[in-house]
């Protein structure tokens, strides 16, 4: 049976690479136009920017992992990194199949699905935190060289409002066991209702039990980081890095263009991007991504006829050097006998 379940990974994993290939076929063809008009030494530093990018993601699990009594090994989590990536990446569902994945893989380190995902969840948290501090230096970045409109900062303050509001619920939600119980029982409820409409013959969509054991897992790892917030320090200080080794990626693409625009116009787009990104039907939010970082760019004076082959350049070169790596580890992990992904560090 696992053979079978192995075989339809393979077969479903192969079908949404194809899916994605096709959907940015047309960015091959432009990015491949441009490469003969750009530094393409400017361009070779975009390796070691997503290679510190994935270092800080690593370091960023270790940390987490740490603090909820695991310790797991650099090497095993960089790989289970970017298999996560790339099931992220072809997988368009926000997250869900990642967070699903990394339950999954983290299993033969004997972690449970519920806590894995437990520190999935405190890593996206992390990185939407951390990025405040970014947007707060993209609006001084932008002040200094007078390219600060109402349009612009209301943007960012919506952008601040929403990353604060969503935190704060989220945090209160998990802080009580019978607020869990409560909201997740009504939210399945509803979500189970919904789908009876369009499949009468599914009973539930959405199974009310394993969902509130997710998030029972995550109130006592809030509990044990309530105790004492100083612990996470450091993963913000990993996830702060994360961000902004993925921005450096994109404003090396710009210097292969031989233009040094102001750093606040890529933060902006890039946090407006990734948001939207999450409800993107399209694997890696194809289309919608592009868009709108061309369109927060232009707002912030970074002309389109600029801004738009950057973006798609830093799109299918950064798919390049992302998938390949991570489709190895994720086709391999499938083909071998089950092992610890990240195995317990030796303590001297």
């Amino acid at each position: 049976m696992k053979q079978h379940w192995k075989l339809l990974l393979n077969i479903l994993t192969i079908l949404a690479l194809v899916v994605l290939v096709y959907a940015i076929r047309d960015q091959f063809k432009t990015t491949f136009e441009n490469l003969f008009k750009v530094n393409a030494w400017a361009l070779l530093l975009m390796i070691p920017a997503q290679f510190l990018n994935y270092d800080a993601q690593t370091r960023l699990y270790k940390s987490l992992f740490s603090i909820v009594g695991n310790r797991l090994s650099y090497r095993s989590l960089f790989r289970s990194t970017l298999e996560l990536n790339f099931v992220n990446h072809v997988f368009p569902s926000g997250g869900i199949t990642g967070i699903s994945y990394w339950g999954l893989r983290m299993k033969g380190a004997n972690i449970t699905s519920s806590k894995a995902a437990a520190v999935q969840l405190l890593k996206l948290v992390l990185l939407f935190l951390s990025f405040e501090f970014l947007i707060v230096l993209a609006v001084f970045a932008l002040a200094v060289q007078g390219h600060m409109s109402s349009v612009i900062l209301v943007l960012a303050t919506i952008l601040v409002t929403a990353v604060v509001m969503v935190t704060a619920g989220f945090g209160f939600i998990i802080g009580s066991k019978q607020r869990i119980a409560g909201f997740f029982t009504y939210m399945s409820s509803a979500l189970n209702k919904l789908v009876r409409i369009v499949r009468p013959n599914v009973h539930e969509a959405i199974q009310v039990d394993k969902v509130r054991l997710l998030f029972e897992d995550l109130h006592d790892n809030y509990v044990l980081l309530s105790k004492d917030w100083r612990l996470l320090r450091r993963p913000m200080l990993w996830a702060l890095l994360a961000n902004v080794w993925e921005i450096m990626t994109i404003y090396v693409v710009y210097i292969a263009f031989g233009e040094w625009v102001n750093i606040g116009a890529v933060i902006l787009a890039y946090a407006v991007a990734n948001f939207a990104g999450l409800v993107s039907v399209l694997p890696g939010g194809v289309g919608i991504y592009e868009g709108l970082m061309t369109l927060v760019l232009s707002a912030t004076g970074v002309p389109s006829r600029l801004s738009l082959p950057v973006t798609i350049m830093y799109r299918v070169l950064n798919t390049i050097i992302q998938v390949p790596p991570g489709y190895y580890y994720y086709h391999q992990n499938l083909r071998q006998k089950p092992v610890p992904p990240a195995a317990p560090e030796r303590l001297s």
